[in-house]
Order: structure tokens, then sequence, then C-alpha cells
């Protein structure tokens, strides 16, 4: 077999209608507002988060990072894609920050350097696991047996 045949396309082939998906999807108006939502629900979960963390140290520093772990994988799972899981971050990222800014009397929200450093890392960590994962969950998975 030549190399020229082998190289050669299908023009048999059926035509694959393939919708875009991400960032090369049309603008949808109920996309956009769903997004927006998560990064509001996300400025909120930060909030509770810097409040929670210093109250009740190792157990509030857990249940901030679960909250958070929680609320990026949903978002993940319920747009399908990774910004999905971006919009919460990002509105969890803004308000953290916005607390870290404290007053000019020097007070500021967080607790203790230990506990801020722990929730900053541990919550940018999940957002990048949750926003790089390569697979969502599919909907109606069969039992995987043949012939069924």
């Amino acid at each position: 077999m030549s190399s020229s045949r082998s190289r050669a396309t299908r023009t048999n082939a059926p035509p694959r209608d393939i919708p875009a998906t991400g960032l090369a999807a049309p603008l949808n108006p109920r996309r956009i507002a769903a997004l927006l939502g998560l990064a509001v629900l996300g400025a909120i979960v930060g909030i509770a988060g810097a409040l929670v963390q210093p109250a009740w140290f190792p157990g509030g520093l857990l249940l901030a990072l679960l909250a958070t772990a929680g609320l990026f994988y949903g978002g993940r799972c319920l747009m399908g894609t990774q910004p999905g899981a971006l919009a919460p971050a990002a509105g969890w990222l803004i308000s953290v920050v916005v607390l870290l800014g404290g007053r000019p009397e020097g007070d500021y929200v967080f607790g203790e350097e230990l506990g801020l450093a722990l929730f900053m890392l541990g919550g940018m960590a999940v957002a990048v696991i949750c926003a790089t994962m390569s697979w969502s969950p599919q909907p109606g998975a069969d039992s995987g047996r043949p012939g069924k």
C-alpha cells in the first residue's frame, strides 16, 4: 500500500454535527446568569469560611474547605465545563482578598496566620483540582453489562 493512499481522507464518512462546548459555545443568557450566580455563591462561601475558620480553628477550617470543595465541584457538575468551577472560585478568591485588606485600625477578619495560609492555599488547591478535572459525571450511566 502506498503512503499517499494511506493518508487519504475518507470521503464516504458521514458528516458529524459536533456541538461547541466550553468557551467556544455560543453565548446563552441562562448560562451567563448561572455563572454569575455561582460567582455570588462563591463570594458568600468565602465570607462564611473566613468567619468560621478562625472561630473553631481545626474544625472550622475543615468545614470551610469542605464547603468550598462542595461548591466548586457542584458548579463543575452543574455546568459540565471548567467555567462552572472557575466562576465560584473567582467569587471566593475576590471575597477572601477583599477581607484580607482589613481596616485602617490594623485588624482584619482572619484570626491567625496559620489558619489564613491553610484556608487560602487549601481553597486555591481545591479550585485548581475541580477546574482541571478531566471528566464530569454523566447522567444515566448504565450498569456496564453488555446486552442490557
